[in-house]
């Protein structure tokens, strides 16, 4: 990830979750513009989902989705994302759709030429 950084600060995230999401069955996703060139990125999964082998592979998805698409996305934004309960059983295309169609909702992402 070139131009990204993790989100671990709790006031930032709770200052996401204030913003108004996009949602969709399996994932939730927050974003708000930040005043630097890059990006910070955050993921959340609840214990809900399941044990933390479950948890981390949830998160290590999220996260290798990102990195492979990351040049998609405009610099200069906080972004946290939510793992549903339907992302533990989906597979990595339909989490990949899911992730980028939010994005593009939300406005994040470089128009394609």
């Amino acid at each position: 990830m070139k131009f990204t950084r993790s989100l671990k600060l709790n006031h930032i995230f709770r200052r996401l979750y204030r913003t108004e999401g996009m949602a969709n069955s399996y994932l939730v996703l927050y974003a708000r513009k930040n005043r630097t060139d890059g990006n910070r990125v955050g993921y959340t999964v609840s214990k809900k989902l399941g044990k933390a082998v479950v948890r981390n592979r949830i998160r290590r998805r999220l996260r290798e989705i990102y990195r492979i698409h990351e040049d998609r996305f405009q610099p200069g934004w906080d972004i946290v994302v939510v793992a549903r309960t339907r992302s533990v059983d989906a597979d990595f295309e339909k989490l990949t759709e899911s992730f980028l169609a939010l994005a593009e909702k939300a406005g994040i992402l470089e128009p394609q030429s």
